[in-house]
């Protein structure tokens, strides 16, 4: 049975070894003759990539990409890990391609005849490629993609041997005068956001989601979305950053409509992974920043009960200096400092309410926590979502009479919570439903 097993597996990466190969010459070959048939396809080039030198030796590490392409296919363990990684390259085709056809550039330096082995394989590399299809690279997108993999399959030594290599393909693409720097960039987030939507649990966040939609905040990211992208194209040249900003706010305002905080992708340590980190990355800096200003002249964290504590997003000093042994986090956008103690995750959106679930988990895990020692209740300023969870604990063991009461308890503690109207609405119809099980 394990034979067919391995069988099976091994046929199921040779169809789909087969089939992306078919899939990406006929798809990129297509590109590439659209884009000649078009009359002044342009360049989107900065004034400085003059200085970048040909170094024709760099074909070998550009062309290597090829045998890490096929390779990683074969190396893959199981269904899913051979699913997960063909998924994303696929999905790094089918973006790149639709960009290459509906924005077209062309590379505007003319490389001069080369010899040698070097010279060979430019010659190969000429006989199918144009010096079109720049923007998203699709080699730095399969590149982050292929890497990804690599990572969590190589150790020791030959992981830091990966990174040396990859770093070489990576720059390979401008010394051996096949992309200009914008496709770096743009690439780079194209496969970032490959591995977002097929993330290695096998739980895409398109998957089945149907979360509280909230309009109002998905239009506000999407109109941040549409004017940073504005400014980008207005300005042009280093304005062109912008656009990072622009695709963040995108993802942000999908998560409020349609995805929920699981789009964000927030690991049960607290942390993201970098492909997401690099997707948000403008965003979160945003909100760090945000945290801190409306936080500034109040406690980071504040006792509010025997060994509770309520407080903003803990940094690694603030985690090690109050020797928290528990932290419950309902903050679905930023990352928690490095913590070594019992940490349970309650994602929920900024500047959206708990839901009954969030609140019964959430008591549920203070009320398991807090025996054990210092624990720390957080979101992003500390105010709202995790005074929340504090309140439906209080009110789940009977530790507060009803609303107002746990409100004025948290209160005597960190006088800054907010608590929405809709919010209390939802711990009512929470508690009276408690109350009517007990009954």
């Amino acid at each position: 049975m394990l034979k067919f097993r391995l069988n099976q597996l091994t046929l199921y990466k040779f169809i789909w070894l087969v089939g992306l190969s078919i899939f990406f010459f006929a798809s990129y070959n297509f590109a590439n003759w659209f884009a000649s048939t078009r009359n002044n396809v342009g360049s989107l080039v900065f004034d400085w990539e003059v200085s970048i030198p040909l170094l024709p030796w760099s074909i070998v590490p550009y062309w290597s990409i090829d045998v890490m392409y096929g390779l990683a296919i074969l190396l893959t363990r199981s269904r899913q890990s051979l699913k997960t990684l063909c998924l994303r390259l696929l999905s790094a085709q089918i973006i790149c391609i639709i960009c290459f056809l509906l924005f077209p550039l062309k590379f505007s330096f003319e490389r001069p005849a080369l010899d040698g082995l070097s010279g060979w394989l430019f010659d190969i590399l000429m006989g199918f490629d144009k010096p079109f299809n720049q923007a998203p690279s699709l080699h730095i997108t399969l590149l982050v993609i292929l890497w990804a993999f690599y990572n969590s399959y190589l150790r020791s030594f030959w992981r830091y041997l990966l990174h040396f290599w990859c770093l070489l393909i990576g720059i390979s693409v401008l010394t051996t005068w096949q992309h200009h720097f914008f496709d770096i960039p743009t690439g780079i987030w194209v496969g970032c956001f490959c591995i977002w939507l097929w993330p290695a649990n096998g739980l895409s966040p398109l998957k089945r989601v149907q979360p509280p939609k909230q309009y109002l905040w998905s239009t506000f990211y999407f109109t941040c979305c549409l004017l940073s992208f504005g400014i980008a194209i207005y300005l042009q040249s280093w304005g062109l950053w912008l656009l990072w900003l622009s695709a963040a706010f995108l993802l942000v305002s999908a998560n409020y409509l349609l995805l929920g905080a699981k789009g964000f992708q927030k690991q049960t340590n607290g942390h993201f992974n970098l492909a997401v980190t690099l997707l948000y990355l403008p965003y979160f800096i945003i909100m760090w920043i945000n945290s801190r200003l409306w936080t500034y002249n109040n406690h980071e964290i504040d006792h509010i009960h025997e060994t509770i504590y309520l407080g903003r997003i803990p940094s690694t000093s603030i985690l090690i200096k109050n020797q928290f042994i528990s932290v419950v986090d309902l903050c679905a956008e930023l990352p928690i400092g490095r913590f070594n103690g019992h940490y349970s995750l309650i994602a929920v959106l900024d500047m959206t309410p708990l839901t009954a679930q969030d609140c019964w988990k959430a008591a549920t895990l203070i009320e398991q926590y807090y025996s054990q020692g210092k624990l720390l209740v957080d979101c992003a300023l500390g105010y709202s979502r995790s005074a929340t969870a504090i309140i439906a604990w209080l009110l789940m063991t009977k530790r507060a009479s009803n609303i107002v009461d746990a409100i004025n308890i948290i209160k005597a503690g960190r006088p800054s919570i907010v608590i929405s109207t809709q919010q209390r609405q939802i711990l009512e119809d929470w508690i009276a439903q408690l109350n009517n099980r007990e009954q």
